[in-house]
């Protein structure tokens, strides 16, 4: 028998119970923004000039035009195209870069913890030390927004075994670490549950552009192709269907044009589909099918 994770059973998507959205709706659409912030001279990240030794500005400092410049070009588009957003977002942005969540708390965008910076990964720590770590970024975020945050995504998305049960101690409602469905899924916790809403793995900038070299068009022509098809299959059952981008790669001015397409053609259908945050889809769903007897 090979090893299992044993946070949920395996559960085909032909063989779920019926439901809608908001109106009737099938297909939940949202679009998640990572704002992120890296320590100098040391951390994590994906590099373009790998092997080059610390301190390395041009690495830094291509993820600093993000905080600068990429995430001012992106709000524009938001805000133009009247979306709501779920920012994915590092405690340290709230010290490095004020302007930037004053911005996102002015729109009314969702705040969902990432960590304290994409410098370390949850799974690099002891679990007091991790949890410690969510402690130090909820209060950060409760303390900004006046709320506690309700969703998480682990820095590099690299949680680690113990991730779970630490968030939903911690007063965590749903978790976006695990790609694994197109439909929210209920996990196992050691004190309860917590809900895993759909965050992509595909339709993702990281791995699309840094990792896979996809060029802008590519980009844009993958989150067209995905909406099309998601929109035809959610006639049979409804479906969640994410989006995620960082600023300092999307917000490229050459990214950002074939972006704008790409949106531009999701919103052609706005009356078909229900645009949202992460939230509200695992409230939604949550209400329609609350969690399991622990």
């Amino acid at each position: 028998m090979l090893s299992r994770n044993g946070r949920f059973a395996y559960s085909p998507i032909t063989q779920r119970p019926d439901f809608t959205w908001p109106e009737g709706k099938r297909l939940a659409v949202h679009l998640c923004l990572n704002m992120e912030h890296f320590a100098y001279n040391e951390g994590l990240g994906i590099s373009y000039s790998p092997g080059i030794p610390h301190p390395n500005s041009y690495n830094w400092g291509w993820r600093e035009y993000g905080n600068r410049v990429g995430v001012w070009r992106l709000i524009d588009l938001f805000d133009d195209f009247e979306l709501p957003v779920s920012v994915l977002l590092n405690s340290a942005v709230y010290d490095h870069c004020p302007q930037v969540t004053d911005a996102f708390r002015n729109r009314g965008y969702e705040i969902v913890g990432h960590g304290r910076s994409n410098s370390e990964h949850q799974n690099d720590f002891s679990e007091d030390e991790e949890r410690r770590l969510i402690e130090e970024a909820t209060d950060a975020m409760t303390k900004h927004e006046g709320r506690t945050p309700k969703g998480w995504l682990s820095p590099g998305v690299n949680p680690s075994d113990v991730t779970p049960d630490l968030l939903q101690e911690a007063g965590y409602r749903y978790i976006l670490d695990w790609p694994v469905d197109d439909q929210p899924v209920w996990m196992k916790t050691r004190a309860g549950h917590l809900l895993s809403v759909p965050y992509p793995h595909e339709i993702n900038d990281i791995p699309f552009v840094a990792l896979h070299h996809g060029q802008p068009d590519a980009f844009a022509r993958a989150i067209v192709d995905n909406f099309d098809e998601m929109l035809e299959q959610s006639r049979k059952q409804s479906l969640v269907y994410g989006i995620s981008v960082h600023t300092f790669l999307i917000g490229q001015p050459f990214r950002l044009r074939a972006f704008r397409r790409a949106i531009g053609h999701i919103l052609a259908h706005r009356k078909d589909i229900w645009l949202t945050t992460t939230g509200a889809i695992a409230s939604h769903y949550a209400d329609l099918f609350p969690a399991p007897e622990h």
